[in-house]
């Protein structure tokens, strides 16, 4: 870290003196390094302008799941969402994140009961009823990315798909209460994996969450296996997703060979995720994109 006057502007860009913004935060982030724990990097905190940008950018992130919400039905196509997806992000004046991402050839995964994630949508995947679906949208807005998912329930589902739905999205509240400054991602991932096992399912291991907000995906990579107290501190300025993709069976999991991305189960049971994008505050956290 750059060493500045108690006196000096802080670093964040708040226009304030560092002793009355940064400063008290900056010492107990090193009295936390100091006893061997993970912090974070000054650039993983966000500036209060950065924050702005992050929140506008989730707003048309937010409007684009309400508009799926509103459309989606048995006799839609996967490539129907992509559709609505990119005319609504590009409607508002900002790009959807995935498209050519990493080669990934859409604008939104969607992915479809045993698929985990990063379903590639398709004119020949058309949602009947019975299924559950994960719909996962990103934007970038003047160069801030947001990024969060939602599950959808096609017509009538089974009990046993409709409680795997409501139990993962309650996990997400379950990680939430974990979530505080100077506490551990390891305290929300191990609330988010008990509370799973007790439910009878299991948590995806290889795939978690990621810090996001000037970047698609940012340091740290989030586990909803890890364990309490470990991973990296939790400090304020910080934001990250909270995605724990949850099975009905085994957490197995494997990559298809062809496209080298959509993830599905090995045994072939269902699996659902819900994705928020969260900032850790003074006080708690702030829900920025559901």
């Amino acid at each position: 870290m750059e060493k500045l006057g108690r006196n000096d502007v802080c670093w964040c860009g708040s226009g304030k003196k560092y002793k009355k913004c940064h400063c008290n935060i900056d010492e107990k982030i090193v009295e936390f390094k100091n006893k061997g724990s993970e912090v974070p990097a000054r650039n993983l905190l966000k500036t209060p302008q950065q924050i702005q940008g992050i929140k506008e950018s989730c707003k048309i992130n937010i409007a684009v799941l309400d508009y799926v919400g509103e459309h989606i039905k048995a006799g839609v196509s996967t490539e129907d969402i992509n559709r609505w997806v990119y005319e609504e992000t590009t409607g508002r004046g900002a790009i959807p994140a995935p498209l050519n991402y990493e080669g990934f050839p859409k604008s939104v995964c969607t992915s479809v009961n045993n698929q985990v994630c990063h379903g590639i949508p398709s004119a020949d995947v058309v949602l009947k009823d019975g299924d559950i679906i994960n719909v996962d949208v990103s934007t970038i807005l003047n160069g801030y990315f947001s990024d969060s998912s939602r599950m959808y329930c096609i017509g009538e589902v089974s009990p046993e798909k409709k409680r795997l739905v409501d139990v993962t999205k309650e996990s997400i509240k379950v990680g939430l209460d974990q979530v505080k400054p100077w506490g551990f991602l390891g305290d929300m991932g191990q609330a988010i994996n008990d509370f799973a096992k007790e439910n009878g399912y299991t948590v995806v291991k290889e795939i978690g969450g990621h810090g996001v907000g000037l970047e698609f995906h940012e340091a740290p990579w989030v586990s909803y296996v890890s364990k309490k107290g470990t991973e990296m501190l939790m400090v304020p300025g910080m934001i990250f997703t909270i995605e724990p993709m949850i099975n009905m069976g085994a957490s197995d999991i494997y990559i298809d060979d062809e496209n080298d991305w959509e993830v599905y189960t090995v045994d072939g049971q269902p699996s659902a995720q819900w994705e928020i994008q969260v900032l850790v505050t003074e006080a708690g956290y702030e829900i920025l994109a559901y």
